[in-house]
């Protein structure tokens, strides 16, 4: 049987239950957080996580998609134990997070760089997959780049060794992307001439845009719209999320949408306090508590529910 990589180690692919696509459990910054250790408190964190994700697996999800990478403070062993005391399916992912510029690190070395190279993020990405993250052993399950309101050298290249790595390994992709912009079609061009297989991409946060026209034009091109930041009300109101997503399972789409939030425990963000108050709809539980039942009384059926919830990831990460 076919199997998935978690936090927890391999699941089959039928028991990944109910799947929330987009959620971080820590969104951090270690330099910062090195440098003013007052803002941080690992043991409360932890156990803040672990009260969240609960909570959530008391609404029946069994797993989520977390997207955080390097840019984004990915601590794997932080993870590792928060999930140690919480039973719910955690896959990781591998790749980088940057907007704009390539990290300093890998600046000055690397295809077409002042040293030259080998591009060193191929093999970073590959053992992440392959072999484990951070020497745990935890192995990542698919890829994120991310692009906002325009293509950057160090954001093209970061989507190449991408592109590269899903060939080589067939893992899947996930993508930021601004639908404002409409950089999701951007993403699926840079993506798909470095050689990716689009029906296994999702363009992340496509739910920002209520233009219909942009959403189907990612469809047809062949990847999935991530749905992906309910709650976050201030980039788009619920009633306009819920009817983008309600009129194009009407139109037979629901086969290529995934529904979340885009949340987290703690996100080094936002100042304490600060993300609660300004959206207060933006937590683990949003979807299952308010938005899921304002879909049905859109018309979307259980069934679709069911496609975007259960049937959509289990075929993204089954045709690796």
């Amino acid at each position: 049987m076919a199997t998935v990589e978690t936090v927890r180690g391999p699941v089959p692919i039928d028991d990944l239950g109910t799947v929330l696509m987009h959620e971080h459990v820590f969104v951090l910054d270690t330099e910062y957080l090195a440098n003013q250790p007052e803002m941080w408190d690992r043991q409360t964190a932890v156990a803040d996580a672990v009260e969240r994700l609960t909570e959530l697996a008391g609404r029946g999800v069994r797993t989520i998609v977390d997207p955080t990478v390097i840019g984004l403070g990915r601590d794997i062993h932080l993870v590792a134990e928060v999930n140690a005391r919480v039973d719910i399916n955690i896959i990781a992912a591998t790749g980088l997070y940057t907007l704009d510029t390539i990290p300093m690190h890998l600046h000055y070395h690397g295809p077409n760089t002042l040293l030259g190279g080998p591009e060193h993020m191929v093999e970073m990405f590959s053992r992440d997959l392959t072999e484990g993250i951070a020497g745990t052993g935890i192995k990542a399950a698919f890829l994120k780049c991310a692009i906002e309101d325009e293509l950057t050298p160090g954001v093209e290249r970061v989507m190449n060794a991408v592109a590269e790595v899903h060939t080589s390994t067939g893992a899947p992709i996930t993508v930021h992307t601004s639908a404002g912009h409409q950089t999701g079609l951007v993403a699926q061009r840079v993506i798909q001439a470095a050689g990716a297989d689009l029906g296994q991409v999702v363009i992340g946060h496509s739910g920002d845009t209520v233009d219909l026209d942009y959403l189907r034009r990612l469809i047809d091109n062949g990847s999935y719209l991530g749905m992906d930041r309910f709650g976050l009300d201030i980039l788009l109101p619920l009633e306009e999320r819920v009817s983008t997503v309600a009129k194009l399972a009407e139109q037979g789409y629901a086969e290529r949408m995934m529904l979340s939030q885009d949340a987290s425990c703690h996100n080094v963000w936002f100042p304490k306090g600060v993300r609660e108050a300004a959206l207060p709809n933006w937590n683990y539980t949003h979807l299952h508590d308010t938005v899921i039942p304002m879909l049905r009384e859109a018309g979307v059926t259980d069934e679709q529910l069911h496609t975007m919830l259960v049937e959509n990831p289990r075929r993204y990460f089954a045709k690796r």
